[in-house]
């Protein structure tokens, strides 16, 4: 279906005049203006001009001259240009009209932010009220100070050109006068015999050079004080836990021994004072804040809490082997795993699966605080009170919660009563019974990233949707989530959301499997994000997600071609994939490698044949395969 169809003039109107500039420096355009000739949008002697130019730079500016004429002039024939520039003869040409028919197909324009109103009347009008204050006198005075200054201007012609004989770089000097241009050294501004402590040299003022693992990156001074992303690596800036984690020392938990500089752990630097920091916990302020950690991340926030506390132990306990201290933290995490295991039990649960009525949902033990307090209980589409489950469900204002909520056939009471679950004083004063709007407002939203399950580990915070519980990384979203559309009053969506709003637009005629898996994935784009979404979203422990390279040491010896969920929506991201087929056959190749790995392993190989199930399922009804 076209995506001008079913959009608004204004909408078709606005996003035209947003991108007028990207179409009129598209390469060899004239393909593009000869489709506008013949569908009587743009006037023959224009038309007939552009052909005869051969200067780029003339054809960018006529092009877009023509453009702003035809939003100018014809605003009413917006859609038909729209139509008849989404042709697929016409975007084979160009990738840049590509581009702008997804953003249309999959909604995304509806996030680019509002563009200010015009002022220029309201300049003008200003200039002409400022003209008529001025009065006879001032008028006057004008006029004499312009005489006075081509006076002024005369008198000193000789001086200025002395002036500009005496020096500067574009005086005639004669050649044994001409100063040399200093340059810059690199080199080590200390002499024989001096300590080689780099980050007191002057050329590593504002950053340093560092090192984690084999990975090396670059480190900004400024950005470290003040708590932001501050290490650089090919144009990627990360914070330094997640330098730490990119290099591949997670293990360490504490980036200021794992990140050196000239063999000298940052936290040494810190403590002596050559580096300012701040506590890395949950990165810089760019999005909404989660308000309740991740339950299976706090040993991670525990270590992160205790890292200054046992900082100068640490420091003075740090092997030069970097084997040593992997094994150390391993040894940590393998004692953390190990006291966590318990929690099997009920006193130990975290979150519960609780019914009422028909209605289900997952009652989590840290957003508890009463029936009427804390939206503790998740559906699929909110999150609730469970005085508010319970009057979804059943309707009713006489019902008590503690008996019509049940949990394993057992009403919710007996949670409470053996202080299972604890219900706050009435004079409680926490964030949960008293929240102030933010704190509210971010109830309303999962504490973990729905992707990768995770809180605050690949991004800085988390990205909450407007419309459903769900919450995101930026990188973990599709497609990633820009910055600019952080801390802006626009509602988001995500793709959850997006597609399942549209699907009835864009899906209505049934495919055969051939038809679909030969189509190209422009048409497609929104559902096979949402596919990739919805599979990664169902493998809770993340089992696919990686490549399985990094922690299984004999899997290329077994598996010629590896693939992982990660890579699938990295190219994805980046529109490596000409068909939905070829999207496909890399998912497919997940599953049949899984088979082939784990043979043996009958608890992985049933997982992965229930993703198989789910995708195949949600595969034909996302593309409306018929068999």
């Amino acid at each position: 279906m076209d995506p001008v169809d079913f959009l608004e003039d204004n909408e078709l109107q606005r996003f035209f005049h947003c991108h007028k500039t990207e179409m009129s420096c598209m390469e060899n355009p004239h393909t593009f203006i000869s489709q506008l000739r013949d569908h009587n949008l743009i006037p023959e002697d224009s038309y007939k001009k552009m052909r005869r130019m051969k200067s780029k730079d003339n054809i960018k500016k006529a092009l877009y001259e023509v453009l702003d004429w035809l939003e100018s002039e014809r605003s009413q024939h917006i859609k038909s240009f729209w139509s008849c520039v989404f042709k697929e003869t016409i975007l084979n040409h160009y990738p840049t009209l590509r581009l702008l028919r997804n953003r249309l197909m999959d909604g995304s324009f509806h996030f680019d932010i509002q563009l200010p109103e015009r002022v220029e009347k309201e300049k003008e009008k200003a200039d002409e009220g400022k003209r008529k204050e001025l009065s006879e006198e001032e008028e006057e005075g004008e006029k004499k100070a312009n005489s006075t200054t081509k006076k002024r201007k005369k008198k000193s012609k000789h001086t200025c050109d002395e002036e500009e004989e005496q020096a500067g770089p574009s005086s005639p000097l004669t050649p044994g006068r001409r100063k040399k241009p200093r340059k810059i050294s690199f080199s080590s501004p200390l002499k024989k015999g001096e300590k080689s402590d780099i980050w007191t040299w002057g050329i590593y003022k504002f950053q340093l050079p560092v090192i984690c693992g084999q990975q090396k990156g670059i480190l900004n001074r400024d950005r470290l004080a003040k708590g932001e992303k501050c290490i650089v690596v090919d144009k990627q800036w990360f914070t330094p836990n997640e330098f730490e984690r990119f290099a591949g020392k997670e293990s360490f938990k504490n980036w200021k021994l794992s990140i050196r500089c000239m063999d000298t752990p940052l936290g040494k630097l810190v403590q002596e004072g050559h580096l300012k920091s701040v506590r890395y916990k949950g990165g810089c302020k760019k999005a909404k804040k989660s308000l309740f950690p991740l339950n299976n991340s706090v040993t991670v926030s525990d270590a992160e809490e205790d890292e200054d506390e046992n900082e100068e132990c640490d420091l003075n306990k740090v092997s030069s082997s970097s084997r040593e201290s992997s094994s150390d933290g391993a040894d940590e995490e393998g004692e953390e795993e190990a006291e966590q295991q318990p929690e099997a039990s009920r006193d130990g649960s975290k979150v519960f699966e609780v019914t009422c009525g028909a209605l289900t949902g997952t009652l989590h033990k840290k957003r508890f605080a009463s029936g009427t307090r804390g939206r503790s209980i998740r559906t699929e589409r909110s999150w609730m009170t469970p005085v508010e489950f319970m009057m979804e469900a059943l309707c009713r204002s006489d019902a008590s919660w503690r008996k019509d909520i049940e949990w394993r056939g057992e009403p919710l009471s007996v949670l409470t009563e053996e202080n299972v679950l604890t219900i706050h004083s009435l004079l409680c004063a926490c964030t949960l019974c008293k929240p102030n709007s933010e704190e509210l407002e971010n109830q309303k939203n999962d504490d973990e990233c729905s992707i990768c399950k995770r809180e605050g580990q690949r991004a800085n915070e988390l990205v909450m949707c407007d419309h459903c519980p769900r919450s995101f990384h930026q990188k973990c979203h599709l497609p990633h989530i820009e910055d600019t559309i952080l801390g802006n009053s626009i509602q988001w969506m995500c793709t959850f959301c997006v597609f399942r709003s549209n699907q009835g637009c864009y899906y209505q005629d049934e495919l055969k499997r051939d038809a679909a898996m030969s189509a190209q994935i422009s048409q497609h784009m929104l559902g096979c994000q949402y596919l990739l979404l919805r599979l990664c979203s169902a493998d809770e422990e993340q089992t696919f997600a990686a490549d399985p390279n990094l922690y299984l040491e004999d899997y290329s010896t077994v598996i010629q071609r590896p693939m992982w969920l990660h890579n699938v929506a990295d190219k994805l991201q980046r529109q490596l994939y000409q068909t939905v087929g070829e999207f496909a056959s890399d998912i497919q190749l997940i599953f049949t490698n899984c088979a082939s790995y784990n043979r043996e392993r009958h608890e992985i190989l049933a997982k992965g044949n229930r993703l198989k199930e789910l995708f195949d399922r949600e595969f034909k009804n996302v593309l409306n395969i018929s068999e």
